[in-house]
């Protein structure tokens, strides 16, 4: 019985061996080939995904939120176009639009304001608009507009929030993921805190489609139903609050309006050395999270986070899906004196 026992434990410490120095070097390199996604060296710092802009150039997209108009009425005119976009560095994209941008304006009002909306197809398809901000019947107003067409109609604004609008035109996908959605932040009847206020929509690219004259990239549909984005991006453009930041002052006031555009993502949202003192799911003032430090926000949602930065320097933020991150998903909150940052007013 001993000797099979001293057989059974050499068997196994044999198994338990090492691998080879070879094999171990050839993981190795396996590992660091399949990691490396671009020719750029990350940020030399935690959670680093993207290289860290030293000098605070305008980003190509203004993240920072107006504030709303004091009209109770608000007239709102857009335009469907297709037009060519840059959606990472060297990256050109043909895109389906609101008003020739991606993501479509932000719009902003205020609880029980109403909205005068008209849309114009400039493009040579059908598209449409949806409004998760409205209450209205999509049989009658959700419908798809030929070219040339439009269309108009009023909502009240009913319920406080971050809102997606988007094509709802079939297959929706297609429409989403070709650039045709935005954000609507509806306010409180009761202001909130003031804050320095920014708003972020993720969303994803799907490109290897056939390019267009110009070169421009378009979408892999292929791609796009197996969920297999080539950039997820906040606002358009891969990366680009890492390499340009967002300048904000340490100890105040934060507030992001986080909206999730996907089509097929969910955005796991976290800000690096921060802890969000409460958190607005889809916008909603029951029941706030406190003290959370990451909070998902779904396709077709928005919430909204607020928090401080303790203390100057930089604190990236992503979603916490470190794949997508890396695919552009991330961007920087610069906290600096005002006298360093030499600053624009806060709202």
């Amino acid at each position: 019985m001993l000797r099979l026992l001293l057989a059974l434990a050499l068997a196994l410490a044999v198994s338990c061996r090492t691998a080879p120095p070879e094999r171990e070097a050839a993981g190795r390199s396996a590992t660091a080939e399949a990691g490396r996604t671009d020719d750029n060296p990350p940020a030399d710092v935690s959670h680093g995904e993207a290289p860290v802009g030293a000098v605070a150039d305008s980003a190509p997209v203004d993240a920072r939120l107006a504030p709303a108009e004091r009209a109770r009425l608000h007239t709102l005119r857009l335009e469907m176009r297709h037009v060519t976009i840059s959606i990472a560095p060297g990256q050109r994209y043909a895109a389906w639009t609101f008003d020739g941008r991606v993501p479509g304006p932000v719009l902003r009002v205020r609880q029980g304001d109403t909205v005068d909306f008209t849309l114009l197809n400039r493009a040579n398809i059908p598209h449409s608009m949806d409004f998760h901000a409205a209450e209205l019947a999509p049989s009658r107003y959700y419908v798809n507009l030929m070219p040339g067409d439009s269309l108009q109609y009023r909502f009240v604004a009913r319920v406080p929030g971050a809102f997606m609008y988007h094509c709802g035109t079939a297959p929706v996908a297609m429409h989403i993921a070709n650039g045709m959605y935005g954000a609507l932040i509806v306010d409180p009847a009761t202001p909130r805190p003031a804050a320095h206020e920014f708003v972020l929509v993720q969303s994803e690219f799907y490109t290897g489609g056939a390019a267009d004259s110009s070169g421009a990239a378009s979408l892999d549909w292929n791609k796009l139903l197996g969920q297999s984005p080539d950039h997820v991006v906040f606002n358009g453009r891969a990366s680009q609050y890492a390499t340009s930041p967002l300048e904000v002052a340490p100890g105040e006031l934060l507030r992001l309006y986080v909206v999730n555009a996907g089509p097929n993502r969910i955005s796991s949202f976290h800000v690096v050395g921060g802890i969000f003192e409460r958190v607005f799911q889809d916008g909603s003032l029951a029941n706030p999270l406190r003290g959370v430090q990451t909070v998902n926000v779904p396709v077709g949602g928005g919430s909204i986070f607020e928090l401080r930065l303790a203390e100057p320097g930089d604190y990236p933020f992503v979603t916490h899906a470190f794949a997508d991150a890396t695919k552009g998903a991330v961007g920087v909150l610069r906290a600096q004196a005002a006298t360093v940052r030499g600053a624009r007013a806060l709202p």
